[in-house]
Formats: C-alpha cells, sequence, structure tokens
C-alpha cells in the first residue's frame, strides 16, 4: 500500500535525472535486440526498400558488413531474410532445400566473418521461395496443407542447420512443425541449435512492407488466415505457445509488436519462459512516416517502443531500428 499525501509524495523520486535513473524498473540495451536483414542477389548490391524508408536488401558481402557492424554495436542477433528470384520460385518452394541457395551463402559468410560473435537466427517458412507467395504447399483447392508442408520445412531447418544457422525460426505457423523440426535437429547432430517459434504469430494488416521487402506481395493468391492466427484470439495464442513449448522450442515469438502487448505479457506471466516480440514492417513503417511528416521525434518514438516491449515482458526484440536504438543507447 502507498502511503498518502503529504508524507508520501511519488514525484520525489521524478525531481532530478540522477533519481529516476536510480529507480527506473526497465531497461533496454543493444543486447536485447535482433536486427532483420534481407538478402539479394549479385555482388555489392544495396536495394533500397521503397515501403521501407532506410532499409535496403543487400548482397551477401553488404549482409556480411551490417553483421560486423552488429557485433561493433552490441546486437548480439541478426536476422536474415532472402529475395528469392521469379525464376528460383515454385508451386512446391524447393529452392528452399538447395544448399546453396541465397540464404545458405549467406548464413556461411556471417558466420566465416563473425565466429561465435554473433548468432545467426534464420526464417524458416516457404514464402520467399513458392510462386504463390503462400508459407507451405497448397492443394488444387488453394488450401495450405499442413503435413506435406511440414515435411519440407524439415528439409528446411536442416539446410540451414548445416550451413551455420545458431537459431531456427519457423515463421510458418503449421502445426506440429516444431517437434518434427526438434527430432531432426537431434538426429542429424544439431542438438545446440536453437528454435525460436513464431508461436503466435497473427493474420496481420501489419506485414505489407515486408512483403515487398521479400517480393512475395505481388504473388500472394488468397490471404494467410488458415494457418496464421485470428487477431480477435487470445486463449488461442496461449495454447499454441504451450504446443510449441512441449516440442522443444526453445523460446517463442509474437507478431506482431506493439498492437500485441497483451499477448507478451500473458505468456510471460503464464509459462516464464523467453518470449521475444517481432516489431514488424507496418509498425516500422509508421514510425518512420510520422518521423517524416513531423508528427513524431524518430528517436523518441523509437525508444519508447522498445522500452514498452521490454516492459510487457519480453527478452529481446526483432526491430528494424536496431542498428539505429543500438547507436542510440551506447550515447
Amino acid at each position: 500500500m502507498t502511503g498518502l499525501y503529504p508524507a508520501t509524495r511519488l514525484r520525489r523520486t521524478r525531481s532530478t535525472a540522477w533519481s529516476r535513473a536510480l529507480f527506473r524498473e526497465t531497461m533496454v540495451t543493444p543486447a536485447d535486440l535482433i536486427w532483420p536483414l534481407f538478402i539479394t542477389d549479385g555482388s555489392g548490391v544495396e536495394q533500397p526498400i521503397a515501403s521501407l524508408p532506410g532499409v535496403s536488401r543487400w548482397s551477401v558481402d553488404g549482409i556480411v558488413a551490417r553483421a560486423r557492424e552488429a557485433v561493433a554495436l552490441g546486437i548480439p542477433v541478426v536476422a536474415l531474410f532472402p529475395y528469392t528470384q521469379a525464376e528460383r520460385r515454385s508451386a512446391d518452394g524447393k529452392e528452399a532445400l538447395n544448399p546453396d541457395n541465397l540464404m545458405c551463402r549467406a548464413i556461411a559468410a556471417v558466420k566465416q566473418a563473425c565466429g561465435d560473435e554473433l548468432g545467426v537466427l534464420t526464417d524458416v517458412a516457404l514464402d520467399p521461395y513458392t510462386d504463390h507467395g503462400q508459407d507451405g504447399l497448397v492443394d488444387n483447392s488453394g488450401y495450405v496443407v499442413n503435413d506435406a508442408t511440414v515435411e519440407v520445412l524439415v528439409g528446411q531447418s536442416l539446410n540451414q542447420a548445416r550451413a551455420g544457422a545458431d537459431i531456427i525460426a519457423p515463421s510458418d505457423m503449421m502445426d506440429g512443425r516444431i517437434g518434427a523440426i526438434r527430432d531432426a535437429l537431434e538426429g542429424t547432430g544439431y542438438a545446440n541449435v536453437q528454435i525460436m517459434a513464431y508461436a503466435a504469430k497473427y493474420a496481420s494488416a501489419f506485414y505489407g512492407p515486408f512483403r515487398d521487402a521479400v517480393g512475395s506481395s505481388g504473388l500472394l493468391k488468397g490471404d494467410k488466415k488458415t494457418y496464421q492466427m485470428d487477431p480477435a484470439n487470445t486463449e488461442e495464442a496461449l495454447r499454441e505457445i504451450e504446443q510449441d513449448l512441449g516440442q522443444g522450442a526453445d523460446s517463442v515469438m509474437v507478431k506482431p509488436g506493439l498492437p500485441y502487448l497483451d499477448i507478451v505479457r500473458r505468456v510471460k506471466d503464464t509459462f516464464a519462459v523467453p518470449v521475444f516480440a517481432y516489431q514488424v514492417s507496418g509498425e516500422y513503417a509508421m514510425i518512420e512516416a510520422a518521423a517524416e511528416a513531423g508528427v513524431g521525434e524518430r528517436d523518441a518514438l523509437v525508444l519508447e517502443t522498445l522500452l514498452a516491449f521490454k516492459r510487457a515482458g519480453c527478452s529481446g526484440v526483432l526491430t528494424y531500428h536496431a542498428a539505429h536504438a543500438a547507436r542510440l543507447l551506447g550515447g
């Protein structure tokens, strides 16, 4: 119980900068950040992404440079996402299984350059590789089939583990894929490769710029509501997370981020496990648009939103502002 005014004045501890620092309950550091990076073919290539101002696709050499920058800034993990050329896309997403695909080349190059100074998190889903833009295989009716997709996701995960991935992050939302991937990793000598499950990934309106970044926005046929979660549901998210933890996930993710902080809090309170959030492309774009329009100050918006994630219970945040935030946090 709080004492009564005037004996207790809650403003006392807020009256000076040193006191606010002393009593601060939540902190954000560069070690809380994961930096998503987009890969493209070629050498010496940077392709700015129009719907994500300030974000580019980089050829593998550029990805390595960004990885070294992450190490220098104290960012512990980069997350890689490939932009697959149209001629390498197919209905079955077979390019995901190519040991020399863009993702695998980037993983190997980053690990060669940075070793254990930097973790590499890799996306497991078929949407960067399919010509229909769905995260899995589709039947004749256009329905994304579950079990056959899981078989391909297992192969994709092993492909990335062999290339040197430290954290496999399945973002597809197929039932049972965490257990299947964990069993495969255990059975092939990759027991120490982590799994960060996109356990509560919602069918959100905030993903548009990301789909531009990986080249699937113009390809997507239909929507993803039969496998990504209904934004109206909370209890279902807890069931998804319980299943993924039971199948061997080391950590879980809630996606998108700010509109779903209530889910983050419930996950943390219910399971007391490492929970991450993805501050997705639409969230990033809104901050940039606000700053560009002069209705918000970029640095303050970036740091306040990251603080909100941590306050809600996040162990860390995937954010396109990672490098910028790390510089701000480093003074």
